[in-house]
């Protein structure tokens, strides 16, 4: 979602909620256990009892930004508010977005800080629910203190290009691994009885031209892939509301898009919360409503409020039924109710947050998702003979780097580098901004027996004297991306590929740090023996990189995403659609705060890889990527052992992983799994991350995700096994075929 667009936000307006916060703050209550059944109940009795005017009023929100007099209550500078009633005890709703930490573009509320998570792709590095779950938990409870009940996270759309600008929030290019982390998210956000979204339903996979782009695919490949991916996240984490995306899907607009909202989500799928739009995402009112929209969200952004007064006149004349429109009233208290964000009232005023308690869930976040991508001759973890370190570039003096858009968080310790843009779709709304924690202070404060200088990187030839002079250099290299605008190239921009290969050519001890938004191309990784993937490592950032270059903690990340060795290899090299736009088109079209009244034509994107994303789009094409999907180094070793796979209804597979090094780290291994003589890639349809000690064995269980093996049927519709052979791998990564079997599935079907 992107939003802001430079008001000039009134007194009243920022009047709202910064306080110091210190104090340890956990969930307000336990887990909401309310039933979802119960909760409908519930809903319907209260729907009863209400007006056609108070069902209105809950089915359009409000933009605060944009909505000074339009209510009598508080507005709290954020993304959406929507009035209670009082009189029936429903709950005013106060939403911000929090994709990684309580949002606060553009700093619109003065003064009020929250804890940064690291990227969603750091996070999905993890390969552990518990680390998405844990911080998940951490933003609903700095939500709840900041008085929001309803939180835009839980973006689970699958990386399909590697320049998507929206990469970083997201999870992966694995339907599973997106989908397993997106519900643990999700859960963890709902444990403190506030609603949390999945988003963006669906196919929301490029910035460039996404107000009017048109997402093709075909109906057994969507369902294997990005809708599978959120029906994952839906049953893990059974959030409260869903949120339609802006594109259109197969030639309608998602958020009237019959067929998802209506036949797969709440038929197939059985989903009893309400779906939301995304701000701008609305163009009608009949065919939205009737195709299953729910609630506008941020009414001020689309070109009319299509909720308010046109629906109740729709409603009166016939065009809408009653009963749909009591429906969607009913599903809107359903989430609230079944999250138990209806019953736990926000409290009144902000109350205290334990920010160092919530950095440490950062850092842990961070540390256990950065990717030793290589690492030559064991230059990592930092040796003790190595007495002066230079440290390279990327602002590491400072801060670490964060991504733009409406995930931005304003975090704890300010923004000691904060650029504005001078144009583009973001400008309005995203800055490039740092996070302030230092890796050259957390290195020196590691290392204190050590001199550790730092360079900007700015004059080339004298950085590559010191670089020479050095025992050892350290190269932070950044590729800031952002909501609203696609990465032009994979290259690192600023001439930062040329300064890392005259770097390593002075020294041939360089480590490269890489902070970035997703996959870039690295032209020089055949001189650089070290890198560090640290994506944007978010509140403790810089602690978080110290630690693993000291080896104070083993790096255990995996790659949520495969990486290119060429700009060629991915399905599309480039955006699709900027030619077709000039510059003032291409910021409207993908920011609605700047769209006014632009008629835009679509245009298509056609996803002809269809299910078979990332790491199955290059064993398809027999294309060997620069690091593949799953791939991450250790200080230590790990062999598995003992393979032993059970077929039949259910493919499982148990094996011996051992810790055969001389320290503690942690292991993932990987299921991944194809009918024997089909075309078909390998899918991964288990992992499960392991903590050993050195030279400790155990035995692990890994039970495929049925879908997984399964293909869709349409004409049946639903999943199907089909009976016979399959090919069985347990890998490092997706191209580890080191340990194979093949074992025999009895056929099957399952419901949509």
């Amino acid at each position: 979602m992107s939003k802001f667009h430079g008001l000039l936000l009134g007194g009243s307006l920022l009047a709202a909620l910064a306080a110091p916060a210190v104090l340890a703050r956990e969930p307000q209550a336990a887990p909401s256990t309310i039933r979802a059944g119960d909760a409908r109940a519930r809903a319907e009795a209260v729907v009863a009892r209400m007006t056609t005017d108070e069902k209105i009023a809950l089915v359009h929100g409000l933009f605060p930004p944009m909505a000074d007099g339009k209510t009598r209550n508080e507005l709290i500078p954020s993304a959406g508010h929507i009035d209670g009633i009082p009189r029936l005890g429903v709950p005013l709703v106060r939403e911000s977005d929090a994709s990684l930490g309580v949002a606060n573009q553009v700093e619109q509320r003065k003064g009020d800080v929250a804890t940064a998570l690291p990227s969603g792709l750091a996070t999905a590095a993890s390969f552990d629910p518990e680390i998405a779950r844990a911080g998940g938990a951490m933003i609903g409870a700095e939500a709840r203190a900041k008085r929001f009940n309803v939180l835009l996270a839980g973006g689970v759309n699958l990386t399909r290009d590697p320049w998507n600008g929206r990469n970083f929030e997201y999870l992966g290019e694995d339907p599973l691994l997106a989908g397993l982390l997106g519900g643990a998210h999700i859960a963890g956000v709902q444990s403190n009885r506030i609603v949390s979204t999945v988003k963006h339903f669906a196919l929301n996979a490029q910035e460039t031209g996404r107000m009017v782009v048109d997402a093709r695919i075909d109906e057994k490949a969507l369902r294997m892939s990005d809708l599978l991916a959120f029906q994952i996240a839906i049953e893990k984490g059974r959030p409260g509301s869903v949120m339609c995306a802006y594109n259109k899907v197969n030639g309608d607009w998602a958020c009237e898009n019959p067929r998802l909202l209506t036949d797969v989500l709440k038929r197939d799928w059985g989903y009893r919360g309400w779906v939301m739009s995304d701000w701008g995402a609305v163009h009608s009112t009949a065919k939205a409503a009737n195709a299953g929209l729910d609630q506008q969200s941020g009414q001020e952004l689309d070109k009319a409020p299509f909720f308010a007064k046109p629906l109740k006149q729709a409603v009166e004349n016939g065009e809408v039924p009653v009963a749909r429109l009591d429906d969607m009233v009913i599903r809107y208290l359903t989430g609230l109710i079944e999250t138990g964000a209806y019953d736990a009232p926000m409290p009144a005023t902000a109350e205290a947050i334990s920010y160092d308690q919530h950095a440490d869930v950062a850092q842990r976040a961070a540390e256990a998702g950065i990717v030793l991508l290589k690492n030559e001759r064991n230059l990592l973890p930092l040796a003790a003979s190595a007495k002066r370190i230079v440290v390279i570039g990327g602002n590491a003096d400072v801060g670490v780097l964060s991504g733009g858009g409406s995930s931005q968080v304003r975090s704890v310790g300010g923004a000691p580098v904060e650029v504005p843009l001078a144009y583009g779709a973001a400008s309005s709304f995203a800055r490039i901004t740092y996070h302030a924690s230092s890796p050259l202070a957390a290195l020196r404060k590691a290392l204190p027996g050590v001199q550790v200088d730092y360079l900007d990187g700015r004059n080339f030839n004298a950085t590559v004297e010191a670089a020479k002079a050095a025992d050892l250099a350290i190269v932070f290299a950044t590729q800031w991306t952002t909501e609203a605008q696609d990465v032009p190239d994979l290259r690192l921009p600023d001439h930062q590929d040329a300064l890392i290969a005259a770097i390593a050519d002075a020294q041939p001890r360089t480590v490269a740090v890489m902070e970035t938004g997703g996959p870039v191309l690295m032209p020089w990784i055949e001189k650089v023996p070290a890198v560090v993937q640290a994506w944007y490592p978010g509140q403790r950032g810089g602690e978080a990189i110290a630690n693993i270059l000291t080896g104070k903690v083993n790096p255990s990340g995996r790659l949520p995403i495969t990486f290119p060795a060429s700009a060629g290899q991915p399905p599309r090299p480039t955006p699709v659609g900027l030619e077709t736009m000039n510059s003032l088109e291409a910021q409207a079209a993908a920011n609605p705060a700047n769209a006014g009244n632009f008629q835009f034509q679509s245009f298509p994107v056609n996803y002809t890889e269809g299910a078979d994303v990332g790491y199955r789009w290059y064993e398809k094409q027999d294309l060997k990527p620069l690091f593949p999907f799953g791939h991450g180094l250790s200080y230590t070793s790990f062999a598995y052992r003992k393979l032993k796979v059970t077929g039949g209804r259910t493919l499982s597979v148990t094996v011996e992983v051992v810790n055969t090094g001389k320290r503690a780290g942690a292991d993932v291994p990987q299921l991944y799994v194809a009918r024997e003589g089909s075309d078909a890639p390998m899918r991964l349809a288990a992992f499960q991350r392991v903590q050993l000690q050195p030279g400790e064995t155990r035995r692990v269980t890994l039970t495929a995700e049925p879908r997984i093996v399964a293909d869709y049927d349409t004409a049946l519709p639903g999943w199907r096994i089909a009976g016979g052979r399959y090919r069985v791998a347990i890998g490092h990564d997706a191209t580890d075929r080191k340990m194979t079997t093949v074992t025999t599935l009895a056929a099957s079907t399952m419901k949509p």
